[in-house]
């Protein structure tokens, strides 16, 4: 065991990890195991990723999550079917293939033919299945891929009718023509949810146009526009109805123009200035001829911009509450074919009706067509410019500029959408609103304002969802309809279909169900064909609980005694995508919400903020990442940020870094350093047990209060994952190894080698025991979170079990599970926490040792004195400490204070003698006291700064305070202490909050000084034994040598035997005069101590003996090692024909320390 290497390379050690999974099937064994024990269902569903990219920073994020939520849910007493799935169909396919086909009109795939577009959108939809299941897997997430589903399976398809059809005997489902955000690029409408996933800032035209008045001469309306494209399909103008109009004179350019009396300064911008705009100056600019309201102007009949369309109900005014005065003009073009509010108020005005056509010159792809013929055939967007020119030719410009504002973009192809009629096919979403709401309430969302704030809002606003796209590659709609519509069949199943249409069917997708044809039942002879459509990939993701077991065919009462799911979690984006259409579809189909539990996370950024971008390359490729750091490094970093709060999170390599320096290599330090130690208690002679009953039965405050926090840690961590809070867990663990190994490991170093004073071995050994279930607990609550470092931790610490015995012969992959017997750490339960351990006094008592320690440290940097320099007192002086606290930093926990502060003598001021050494303060804490002293704040505050120690010693002693004839809870005011005693020797820190201040008295003198001078000189001889590959067990002999005169190093060896002699096992360093001739340096070096140079040796032990001795004898035991020969030994031994009878402790020595205090050849020794 202490083999292990100093610094672990985390990376490969993973790497073997993951092989010993893979060989040993250990994720399906831990599946079998808990099926063998009947443990508790518990469903997870995985939302479907599409394989046609690569997993990024966000795919990691959100399956880091999954995976550490489903392995606590696993080791604690649950079955959980982790299942992976597959995004087959939709949009990012078809983009992909009609980028690589250049294909950009949907009469191009007909030519082609669907089932050869449909067989290559089938070739890349597993492009990268392989290369997802590598790095998911190196991830250390445990998912069956080998059961995975596709949407793409008959199977899964098959459902999703089924859903379908549920939907449509509920008469949840309808047909009709609606305003849809739509994709040109893709050529199919969108729903609202996905026009709201890519919004971005972007310029466009916006130009005010006049339509003059029929029969008024010179006077026009104006009406502002950011979609000059539209304005060919212009049919009406709408005002408000309430709203103030004016008629007014330009007198630039001599027209009269009708607008909303607010809005004049959209054509006259000088008045948006309010600091230069004065009324007077309106007169230079217009005239005001007539006052009108919105409601006189309806019915007003206006000359058209183009006359490409042509009725008797077109170009008049209407009106509509929509219309507002905070842009344009107050008049608003309308654009029925573009607009779903423009739509809806000439359908109620009778300018269009729903059985008539609506004037739409724009193609399924975004390109112009008859009768626009000056823009035939050019993109919406594209033909801005030309229709400008056009209606500036014609003079009715009125103003033109550029608009920044937020625009929403296709998600797939990233292209501008537009608004356009179409026909869809609906989901009632309206109709079932209210029980959508009412389900997200019984959600539980982590955190929660985004599901009662933000999903809550997009809920209570949701509209229709259209399911329908008018695409090749997905779901067909099974809905078999004559041609007028008026026969209508809803398929649910293959069964149905093939009973219906007498044709055994193999595949759902287009190719395979477009050619099938079902008789009429009505009008026989006649038969029902397929309707053009697929659906939308958002309904088949939605419908993945059911799907994905092929729900109601097979798996019936397993889904049913699973639904909804315990968990499912996915980045914040999906409030407006998967959560919504889990929710539209379980509350649709069973009035239930699709999941009890939710995590949702945030967008992971570049460290610059930007979104990360393969183009700009600004964020490191996630594999390079785990290949450098590890896994567990990088899973740490993400859910130990503010992204599983779902805020941001910039990513920053430097980050991962971080979690390998502060968290793993502490952590790896004090394991590797407890089996070190283990191994030198055992000496070969005797096995290490561990035993709950000595960790419990021990008096060490430390060990009393590291097995405190680690059950207080247990506690903690069931607590919040069963709260599913994993950003307040994650800190907490770090907190731990933080306390684990910066406090417990260094303050019983010494102890765990042996070297306290008593009974040494047998201290060692408790403390053992206590790291040993420490570590050991720790590892098994952390196996969730970081998999592949517990593992490594559990295969060494599982061998000193007594039950690692019994992991032979397939033991190790049995029931019952426990530490030792079991293969992995995995397989275990997590530690349940032991109330009997919890103690509240330790913990405090041990936060106060250390915010101690802290504020001396930091004092004696105020002074710029080293640590190696002792200080002869350090004085705390605390505010409210409880009796416990103070009995157990001036008793047990006192010498840990003296070691790491290195000073002589530690006190705590009584409370009655705290004036001699401080000044309590108090400030009202204005934040809760600011409403209730309104006016008296500013007096209140002056003269509580002014009470005197014994005055605000008394007030929070009687709990309350009146000032000013304002009575103030002693809870809403903060006291700080300020160090005040007189002298320059002391020097203090207060803490933060006040409650604590430290004082060190920074007196130095000789033996201050000489002190110092050991303590530099020990920190040498370690970094020599270091250096010289020594182990903890190895006894070695150490000599100095000084310049000729100087002898500050040995005064200050002399001044501090005691401490030398107990630090190295008897070997206090000797004067290089007292070496044997024969004594062989494993490492010397000239160093500094004292301000002075010195050689310094680490030499093997050797033999010394007597000066007067034969040279002949000298040699023959110079070649003796010390372990050979024993303390107070007889040594009979012939030397060139002489027989010699040698004494231990008179004639030779086992170490020249010994040889040196039985000659007194030094005073001090």
């Amino acid at each position: 065991m202490s083999s292990l290497p100093p610094a672990l390379n985390f990376a490969e050690t993973e790497e073997v990890i993951c092989k010993k999974w893979k060989d040993e099937d250990s994720f399906q064994q831990q599946n079998k195991l808990s099926l063998e024990r009947g443990d508790e269902e518990y469903t997870f569903y995985d939302g479907p990723p599409f394989a046609t990219g690569l997993p990024h920073y966000g795919h990691i994020l959100a399956g880091t999550i999954k995976d550490t939520v489903t392995r606590y849910a696993a080791m604690t007493g649950k079955h959980v079917d982790r299942r992976a799935g597959w995004d087959c169909h939709g949009l990012p396919v078809e983009y992909e293939i009609d980028q690589k086909l250049n294909i950009t009109h949907r009469d191009q795939v007909l030519e082609m033919g669907i089932d050869k577009y449909n067989a290559t959108c089938r070739g890349i939809v597993t492009r990268y299945t392989k290369e997802w299941e590598s790095t998911i897997t190196r991830l250390g997430r445990w998912i069956d891929f080998e059961n995975d589903y596709k949407t793409m399976d008959p199977s899964f398809m098959e459902s999703v009718w089924w859903v379908f059809s549920q939907l449509f005997e509920k008469d949840l489902v309808y047909q009709g023509y609606k305003v849809m955000p739509y994709s040109t690029a893709c050529g199919t409408p969108l729903s609202n949810f996905e026009a709201g996933l890519n919004y971005k800032d972007v310029k466009d035209p916006a130009v005010v146009v006049s339509f003059p008045v029929v029969g008024e001469e010179n006077v026009s309306f104006v009406a502002w526009t950011t979609t000059p494209w539209t304005l060919p399909s212009n049919l009406a103008l709408c005002v408000h109805p309430d709203l103030d109009y004016l008629q007014i004179l330009d007198k630039k350019s001599g027209n009269s123009y009708i607008l909303a009396k607010t809005r004049l300064c959209q054509l006259y911008p000088a008045m948006n200035n309010k600091k230069k705009w004065k009324p007077a100056m309106a007169d230079e600019l217009y005239e005001i001829q007539k006052s009108l309201k919105g409601k006189d102007i309806v019915g007003k009949r206006y000359k058209p911009l183009f006359d490409f369309f042509k009725s008797e109900h077109y170009f008049q005014v209407v009106s509509d509450g929509y219309v507002t005065d905070d842009a344009g003009t107050g008049v608003v073009h309308q654009a029925p074919a573009f607009g779903e509010d423009d739509f809806r108020v000439c359908l109620a005005h009778g300018i269009i009706s729903k059985d008539g056509e609506i004037p739409c010159p724009v193609d399924s792809n975004g390109m112009f067509t008859e009768p626009v013929e000056p823009v035939k055939g050019v993109h919406v967007k594209k033909a801005d410019e030309t229709l400008i020119a056009m209606i500036k030719e014609d003079g009715r410009l009125v103003q033109k500029d550029v608009l920044l504002h937020s625009y929403p973009f296709c998600w797939r192809s990233d292209t501008p959408l537009i608004y356009k009629t179409v026909p869809s096919w609906f989901v009632k979403v309206e109709e079932i609103r209210d029980k959508i709401v009412e389900n997200n309430k019984k959600t539980y969302w982590v955190p929660s304002h985004v599901g009662t704030v933000r999903f809550h809002n997009w809920l209570s606003d949701a509209r229709d969802w259209a399911v329908s796209r008018n695409r090749f590659w997905g779901t067909p709609l099974p809905i078999w309809a004559n041609e007028d519509m008026t026969e209508m069949v809803c398929i649910g199943s293959i069964a149905q279909l093939e009973e219906l249409s007498g044709i055994k069917v193999e595949d759902l997708h287009r190719e395979t169900v477009d050619q099938i044809e079902i008789p009429s039942k009505k009008n026989p002879g006649t038969v029902l064909k397929r309707i053009d459509e697929v659906f939308d990939c958002w309904f088949e993701s939605g419908s993945m609980p059911y799907a994905q077991k092929h729900y109601p065919f097979e798996n019936k009462e397993s889904f049913e005694k699973g639904f909804p799911a315990d968990f499912i979690a996915e980045g914040l984006d999906q409030t407006r995508g998967w959560f919504y259409t889990l929710m539209v579809l379980s509350t649709a189909l069973f009035g239930e919400p699709a999941m009890k539990n939710l995590i949702v996370n945030g967008l992971v950024l570049a460290a610059d903020g930007k979104k990360m971008s393969k183009r700009l390359k600004n964020y490191p490729d996630p594999n390079l990442v785990i290949n450098k750091y590890g896994a567990d490094a990088l899973r740490m970093y993400l859910i130990n940020s503010p992204v599983v709060r779902a805020e941001e999170l910039k990513f920053k390599e430097q980050g991962v870094l971080g979690v390998v320096k502060e968290v793993f290599l502490p952590w790896y330090n004090a394991f590797r350093f407890f089996l070190q130690n283990v191994e030198r208690w055992e000496g070969g002679t005797r096995k290490f047990a561990p035993s709950v009953e000595k960790v419990k039965a021990t008096k060490n405050s430390t060990d009393i209060w590291i097995s405190a926090a680690t059950q207080g840690l247990i506690k903690f961590v069931h607590d919040e994952m069963e709260a599913y809070r994993l950003y307040t867990v994650m800190p907490a663990l770090v907190s731990f190894v933080t306390q684990l190994t910066n406090w417990y490991v260094r303050l019983n170093r010494d102890r765990l080698k042996g070297l306290e004073e008593g009974d040494a071995d047998a201290e060692a050994e408790t403390g053992l025991q206590v790291l040993y279930d420490v570590l050991l607990d720790v590892t098994i609550i952390m196996a969730p979170f970081t998999p592949f470092i517990t593992e490594f931790f559990y295969q060494h610490l599982r061998k000193l079990q007594p039950s690692y015995a019994d992991a032979a012969n397939g033991g190790g992959s049995s029931n019952p599970v426990m530490p030792g017997k079991s293969d992995s750490v995995h397989f275990l339960n997590l530690p349940a926490y032991d109330e009997s351990r919890l103690n509240a006094n330790a913990v405090l008592s041990m936060e106060a040792l250390q915010a101690i320690v802290e504020q001396g440290r930091n004092a004696r940097e105020k002074r710029n004195i080293s640590l190696r320099t002792p200080i002869k007192q350090v004085v705390a002086i605390l505010r409210n400490p409880t009796d416990s606290v103070v009995e157990a930093i001036t008793g047990p926990l006192k010498k840990y204070i003296l070691s790491e502060l290195n000073a002589w003598d530690f006190i705590v001021v009584p409370k009655a003698e705290q004036h001699d050494w401080v000044t309590l303060s108090l400030t009202p804490d204005f934040k809760a006291l600011g409403k209730s002293l309104g006016k008296k704040m500013k007096a209140v505050g002056a003269a509580v700064k002014q009470l005197s120690h014994d005055d605000a010693l008394k007030c929070l002693e009687e709990g309350k305070l009146v000032v000013e004839d304002v009575t103030i809870d002693a809870a809403n005011l903060i006291a700080k202490l300020a160090f005040s005693r007189e002298g320059d020797n002391w020097e203090s820190t207060p803490s933060a909050d006040g409650a604590c201040v430290v004082a060190l008295d920074c007196t130095q003198d000789e033996e201050i000084i000489a002190a110092g001078t050991a303590r530099e000189l020990v920190s040498h001889i370690q970094r020599l034994r270091k250096a010289a590959g020594l182990e903890l067990k190895d006894i070695v002999e150490v000599f100095f040598e000084e310049e000729e005169g100087v002898a500050l190093t040995e005064d200050a060896v002399s001044r501090n035997v005691a401490m030398l002699d107990s630090k190295f096992k008897g070997a206090v360093p000797l004067p290089q005069k007292l070496a044997p001739s024969w004594s062989v340096s494993l490492k010397t070096e000239m160093v500094e101590v004292g301000g002075a140079k010195i050689s310094l040796s680490v030499c093997r032990s050797a033999v010394a003996t007597k000066d007067s001795l034969d040279e002949a004898v000298k040699n023959l035991l110079s070649t003796k090692e010390p372990s050979e020969l024993e303390a107070g030994q007889t040594f009979k031994c012939s030397v060139d024909g002489k027989d010699y009878e040698l004494q231990e402790g008179t004639d030779f020595w086992l170490s020249s320390v010994a040889k040196a205090k039985a000659t007194k050849s030094l005073s001090w020794l």
